[in-house]
């Protein structure tokens, strides 16, 4: 019996749910809707241990769809018929079409027949039906169901996440993040979120599905490339998967409100019990500082100085200022917890809190009170100790600055008065001495009132009967002994100074005149030392010709200055026996100069030393300059020769390698005759190096008889062997090319000529630029097919040409052959490269095809090759180099001990690693 349903659907199916006929035709839905439904019909069936592959053609019996209502809604359907006829299979259909209807939802157009024909929009249209009254029908969240309960559900479970904006069920997923948002908020540790990127969704949607698929048991319902490559997903693919986390997370959600509700009340009793253990803390540490603080306010006790009284006052100001507003901030906040406390269990239906016994607000206040009571008097007691010792300590002060002063000013006066300084004292000493002394007779007597107003304070603290008279009265005894003995010994020393002074004015006019000859003469003395032992450094025989004049000059003014020294030793011999005849004490040295006769001879005696000395040096001097000419005359000689020599080879060379006369075999052979001269020059090159040691050792660092320096010889010696040895090798490798490729020697002058012509600065290598010019001057196409040859193009207009003709300067393709030309990267082509290259590209060379196809031959046109065969088609040791290379075949048709002959072909020309 057939069965045709039509009618409205019910409240949970929404207009534009409706199966539209239309849209199934677009065919990226329909895909996406066969492999989620697929995927979702599988999840229910793999509990009855079945699946099925084909949605639309698995159905069509009736037998798995009954199945599949059995399972999702845990009844049993009437038993099925076995027959493999149609009518069997539409019988099956329509129980369970009737069993969904049953369900209360009425079918629109869906018939068992178009069912049982493999409909594919019909069986699409059923299956989706199912899902939206089994999976989607129930779901409900804040008085919404179905799909807007769904929607409803995904946008507060994601509304912590930033960068996810739920509005629908098609375009709000396809970056994927709405579905790692979902598997994040429940499952935080199945996805590092922060690593995700909105720019990356086909890594976000396989990232979700593998993890939803691995770990929530929730199969793979969607493709990631199919949603990305979908401008608008499909609707009710999206829904289905979707609705398949709600129920995987539904559980977890039940759970989740449970344990808040329970950490709600613990949190609640847990503050609660903080605040009791807070108050009963604070309520103990406020007792304790009150009773530690009392007594210290009830001292009364007064001290002998004012510092210790300020010392009590100052702790009294910092109890009032640091210690106690603190704790009048803790009394406050005490009384607030505490109400705090009692309003929070009142309204939390807990009885009231009692504080333990000695910690109610109430005996707090008391404590306090006896504190304040404390307080009252503290301060003025302290302020009129304060003032009671203000005038005694302002005496003794007074007394100890006076006492201070004066003991500082008689500081060492007593020591001074008794010295003997004029014994040894020229006779400026002298004078100044009794100025000094005249001075202190003057200062000695304005002091005499400062020890009177020293002695009357000391009374005055004795009357006033001071704690410390008795150290305040041994200190004005001292002073006043001090005083006396400061008087008598100041008269005695006036009367020294006076009689030493007339004993020293007779002297004083000879050291004068001593002092004013010895100074100029020193001076010259010093000054001739000097002179003679500076070091001098000269570089020319001009030089120290010129040093040896001065010196001849300065020997003949000897003899003048010895008289002058005579002359001064008699001044001084004089003043010797005057102070002889009249015992004066001269013990003092010239108050007008330092310079003592033993001196002037010592410094004489050493001019006369240092004389021949400067001789022999300046003589020594003159023949070592005249060795270090000839020196410099014999390389400047071998210098100017080599030098010229060197840079004429590197021209000629340069001339040949460029120049193309002959063929190559004579330009070999003309290049192997200058590399023998070459070799032969280098007994002069030694030469050189020997003369310049001598040089270097004789440390000569100029040279005016040339512009060549050994360095400048050496490098253009080195570059010399280094462009020949190169230039031969070039050559060499040329003619090596040129037989190993069958070039023609008038292809080889083509390529030589079109290098030289774009190497302008004539320096043996092409730049990029330069080198693409040149491919294009020889025809090669860089931008269509690169094995072109379009003919020999002029190459003073190859430019010109270039524009007219459309050329297209591929740069994929020259970067192919830069890279082939320059492996290195290093900015330019040389000749040897470009010649490897034109030589490639004109020459027929085995390719990695063409040796693949060769294997095939081998192996019987199979697509792998055994050791076997190797071993019997090829030389042994070829063979073995093939087996030792080639990687195990992997193949569907492999078998045991086959061989990769594919990828070993291409590894041998590089296109892979052997």
């Amino acid at each position: 019996m057939d069965h045709h349903y039509d009618g409205q659907q019910n409240d949970y199916m929404q207009p534009e749910e409706d199966w539209d006929r239309d849209l199934l035709l677009d065919p990226a839905w329909e895909k996406q809707q066969r492999k989620t439904f697929t995927a979702w019909c599988n999840s229910h069936l793999r509990k009855a241990g079945t699946q099925i592959e084909n949605i639309d053609e698995d159905f069509r019996d009736g037998l798995k769809l009954m199945l599949l209502l059995e399972v999702i809604s845990g009844e049993r359907l009437p038993k099925p018929e076995r027959g493999k006829m149609r009518v069997h299979k539409i019988s099956n259909v329509n129980k369970a079409l009737d069993f969904i209807a049953s369900k209360g939802v009425k079918l629109v157009s869906i018939g068992a027949e178009e069912i049982v024909d493999g409909n594919a929009k019909m069986t699409l249209g059923m299956i989706w039906t199912i899902i939206l009254r089994f999976a989607i029908q129930d779901i409900s969240v804040e008085q919404t169901s179905a799909k807007e309960g769904l929607l409803l559900w995904c946008q507060r479970k994601t509304a912590p996440y930033k960068n996810v904006n739920i509005q629908n069920f098609h375009i709000s997923w396809k970056d994927g993040l709405g579905f790692c948002a979902l598997i994040h908020r429940h499952r935080p540790e199945l996805i590092d979120y922060g690593k995700l990127r909105k720019d990356d969704p086909l890594t976000n949607l396989n990232t979700a599905f593998d993890v939803a698929e691995r770990f929530l048991d929730i199969p793979k319902m969607l493709d990631a490339e199919d949603i990305v490559g979908t401008a608008r997903p499909d609707e009710k693919a999206i829904m289905t998967y979707v609705s398949s986390f709600y129920h995987a997370f539904s559980g977890a959600q039940k759970a989740e409100t449970a344990a808040n509700r329970i950490c709600k009340v613990l949190a609640v009793n847990q503050e609660n019990e903080q605040l009791m253990e807070d108050y009963e803390k604070l309520a103990s540490d406020l007792l304790e500082w009150i009773r530690r603080t009392i007594p210290w306010l009830e001292n009364r006790a007064p001290e002998n100085t004012m510092q210790a009284m300020q010392q009590k006052l100052e702790d009294f100001r910092d109890y009032r200022r640091l210690h106690k507003p603190p704790k009048v901030q803790e009394k406050c906040q005490l009384e607030i917890n505490f109400n705090t406390l009692q309003t929070k269990l009142r309204l939390s239906n807990r009885p009231a809190f009692m504080p333990s016994e000695g910690k109610m607000v109430s005996d707090i206040n008391n404590a306090w009170g006896g504190l304040e009571q404390a307080e009252k008097g503290y301060e003025e007691w302290l302020l009129n100790e304060i003032r009671r010792l203000e005038r005694l300590d302002h005496l003794a002060e007074k007394f100890r600055q006076k006492a201070s002063i004066h003991e500082a000013w008689t500081d060492g006066k007593e020591s001074m008065l008794q010295k003997k300084d004029y014994e040894t004292a020229s006779l400026s000493e002298i004078k100044a001495l009794l100025r000094k002394h005249e001075a202190f007779e003057s200062d000695l007597a304005a002091h005499q009132d400062r020890v009177e107003q020293i002695a009357a304070i000391a009374q005055e603290l004795n009357e006033l009967n001071y704690y410390d008279s008795p150290s305040v009265n041994a200190r004005c005894q001292r002073i006043c002994d001090q005083w006396d003995n400061l008087g008598a010994l100041t008269q005695k020393r006036r009367e020294a100074l006076e009689r030493t002074e007339k004993l020293l004015e007779t002297i004083d006019q000879l050291y004068l005149e001593y002092a004013k000859r010895a100074a100029p003469f020193n001076n010259w003395m010093e000054g001739a030392m000097e002179d003679l032992q500076d070091t001098f450094i000269v570089h020319t025989i001009e030089e120290i010709q010129g040093l040896t004049s001065a010196h001849e000059q300065f020997k003949a003014t000897l003899p003048e200055a010895d008289k002058e020294r005579q002359a001064i030793l008699g001044i001084h011999n004089e003043v010797s026996k005057i102070a002889q005849t009249y015992h004066v004490n001269m013990s003092g040295t010239n108050p007008y100069t330092t310079i003592s006769p033993q001196e002037i001879n010592s410094k004489w005696d050493h001019v006369r030393q240092l004389v021949p000395r400067r001789d022999h040096a300046l003589m020594e001097e003159h023949a070592r300059q005249q060795q270090n000419e000839r020196l410099r005359k014999q390389f400047a000689a071998q210098a100017n020769v080599i030098g010229p020599w060197i840079q004429t080879k590197m021209q000629e060379i340069g001339r040949i390698a460029i120049e193309m006369h002959g063929t190559l075999e004579d330009q070999l052979n003309h290049l192997r005759q200058y590399e023998k001269s070459i070799v032969n020059y280098k007994p002069k090159i030694d030469q050189l190096e020997s003369d310049h040691q001598q040089i270097q050792e004789a440390l000569i660092f100029d040279n005016k008889h040339t512009n060549y320096t050994m360095e400048h010889i050496r490098v253009g010696w080195e570059q010399l062997l280094t462009t020949i040895a190169r230039t031969i090798n070039e050559v060499e490798n040329q003619i090596l090319t040129r037989d190993a490729k069958g070039i023609s020697q008038e292809q080889m002058n083509e390529f030589r000529n079109s290098f030289n012509h774009f190497d302008r600065e004539h320096s043996g290598t092409l730049g990029p630029e330069e080198f693409k010019a040149c491919l294009i001057s020889l025809g090669y196409d860089i931008g269509n097919d690169p094995q072109k040859k379009t003919g020999m193009m002029d190459s003073d207009d190859f430019r010109a040409c270039l524009i007219s003709m459309g050329y297209n300067m591929g740069e994929a393709e020259f970067a192919r052959i830069m890279s082939i030309v320059d492996p290195n990267r290093l900015g330019v082509v040389t000749f040897q490269a470009f010649i490897d290259f034109m030589s490639r590209e004109t020459a027929d060379t085995d390719t990695a095809d063409q040796v693949m196809a060769s294997f095939k031959i081998l192996a019987g046109d199979k697509n792998y090759i055994t050791a076997d065969e190797l071993r019997r088609e090829l030389p042994p040791d070829q063979a073995e180099y093939c087996i030792a290379r080639m990687a195990p075949y992997i193949g569907h048709d492999a078998v045991p001990g086959a061989l990769d002959y594919m990828s070993f072909s291409t590894a041998l020309y590089g296109e892979s690693d052997l």
